[in-house]
């Protein structure tokens, strides 16, 4: 049956509905991973470069690389975060799980796991400022680390001869230090060690300077001194590495920074904390202005004492005749001239006493060091060493005796079994051709030679015949040789 022709029945509606079968269809696309992954990451960034994002910080795992990585989240979704190194660094607070912060960064695609993420620059605290929350996390850590312990703390020389003061050699606070210095205990030598106070290096100069200061060894107190300011502007003094440059120091320090209401870490790991640096220059020099305020009530206590006596001895002498007070004056230089005697008695037998003292001290670390001399020492072992060698020869002399009679009597025992031996009494030995023992005659045949051997000396003989055993009474036959 011919094949059904059915074009010229069916209707054709292509030209009506504008298309055209006889154009191929379009190929489908097939897009490899990486490069679709690659474009989505371009779109979202260019259409996500700048974005402000709010959560809850959760795992942050900080890398040794420097990078920080944790997940933002809210009630129905989470965003994985990285910080990297160079920005993490600019933080001015640890992130934490369980914070609430506000990141702001670019959305980006990490390609190897075809995951989103938030690629950071910046992060804020929701609630508290970024400077306050890293103050009570720096706190909390070092104090439980003992950096505040009252343990730890040193006290203050009382009377230092060099306090050094490390602040800003521009401002006002040194002009007042110095003032307070000089009115108070002039004879107090301050070294300066200038360092900027506040700014990205300072806390790197500061912790320097205190390093400095303890290798050089040219102060015996070391005061960090700062005016007031806001938290920014005591950050330096709110840092770790100035915390820790504290902590490490061998002279004491006085942290004298901002006002008697502002508190820093260096306040807290300092031996002292003075409310302001004029209160500090009054502490380090408080033991002296004592003694100086001391010393003027005593010297105004014993000018109203002279005054007085000097009137009582005016009023006591008013009515002495001069005969009767310059016997009272020459008694009385006669007693003053009896007890210098007295004590100078005293003085030499104190001193005769002491030097006797010192020469038995001598006297017996005269022996101590005799009887330690190496000299006797060496001279003992000396000895003892040819006492051990007179017994290591003798009993040497002893083992080589007992190993001679030894070997002599094993020598004697060894002769007397020899069979060389028993023919120093008249019997011989008997060697066939082959150097064999003779033990029976019949072994031999006649025409044989055989070896005698005697004490001085052997003979070869060859055998003619064989004679019968006496003993048994048997004639030995010739046998044929094996």
């Amino acid at each position: 049956m011919a094949p059904h022709n059915r074009s010229t029945a069916q209707l054709d509606l292509s030209p009506q509905l504008g298309l055209n079968f006889d154009e191929p269809a379009p190929a489908r696309r097939i897009w490899p991973v990486h490069e679709l992954v690659a474009q989505v990451r371009e779109f979202v960034e260019q259409a996500y470069g700048d974005v402000w994002v709010e959560g809850e910080i959760s795992n942050c795992r900080p890398a040794p690389s420097g990078h920080i990585y944790f997940t933002l989240k809210d009630a129905d979704a989470q965003l994985p975060v990285v910080f990297f190194r160079r920005q993490a660094l600019l933080l001015r607070f640890r992130p934490e799980d369980g914070l609430h912060v506000l990141v702001r960064g670019r959305v980006s695609v990490y390609e190897q796991r075809g995951q989103v993420q938030l690629v950071a620059e910046t992060m804020e605290p929701v609630g508290a400022g970024s400077l306050q929350l890293a103050f009570e996390q720096l706190r909390e850590r070092l104090k439980a680390e003992g950096l505040f312990d009252a343990e730890r703390k040193r006290p203050l020389p009382a009377f230092p001869r060099t306090a050094a003061i490390v602040t800003s050699p521009t401002g006002a606070v040194i002009r007042d230090f110095l003032s307070i210095v000089g009115r108070r205990h002039s004879g107090l030598n301050v070294l300066l060690y200038p360092v900027p106070v506040q700014g990205e290096s300072a806390p790197v100069e500061i912790e320097a300077a205190i390093a400095d200061l303890n290798r050089s060894g040219l102060a015996d107190l070391i005061v960090l001194a700062r005016g007031g300011g806001s938290l920014e502007d005591l950050a330096a003094f709110n840092s770790e590495r100035v915390a820790r440059g504290i902590a490490s120091s061998r002279f004491p320090v006085v942290s004298a920074v901002g006002h008697e209401t502002d508190f820093t870490i260096a306040d807290f790991v300092a031996d002292l904390r003075a409310p302001t640096p004029s209160a500090a220059a009054e502490l380090i020099t408080e033991a002296q202005h004592k003694i100086a305020e001391h010393l003027a009530a005593q010297t105004h206590r014993l000018e109203r004492a002279a005054r007085f006596q000097l009137l009582h001895a005016r009023q006591r002498f008013a009515d002495l005749t001069f005969d009767r007070a310059e016997s009272r004056m020459a008694a009385l230089l006669h007693r003053l001239a009896q007890r210098l005697d007295d004590l100078a008695f005293r003085e030499e037998s104190a001193i005769t006493d002491q030097l006797r003292a010192r020469q038995n001290q001598v006297t017996g670390l005269a022996a101590a060091v005799l009887r330690h001399d190496p000299r006797q020492s060496i001279a003992r072992a000396r000895e003892n060493l040819l006492a051990l060698r007179a017994r290591l020869d003798r009993s040497v002399e002893r083992a080589l005796q007992s190993s001679a009679i030894a070997v002599n009597a094993l020598s004697a025992r060894l002769q007397s079994l020899s069979p060389l031996a028993v023919l120093d009494r008249g019997y011989a030995l008997v060697l066939a051709a082959d150097g064999s023992l003779v033990r029976s005659a019949t072994r031999l045949s006649p025409g044989e030679t055989v070896t005698t051997r005697l004490a001085d000396g052997a003979f070869t003989s060859r055998v003619e015949t064989t004679t019968p055993d006496a003993a048994t009474g048997r004639k030995k036959g010739n046998r044929p040789r094996s």
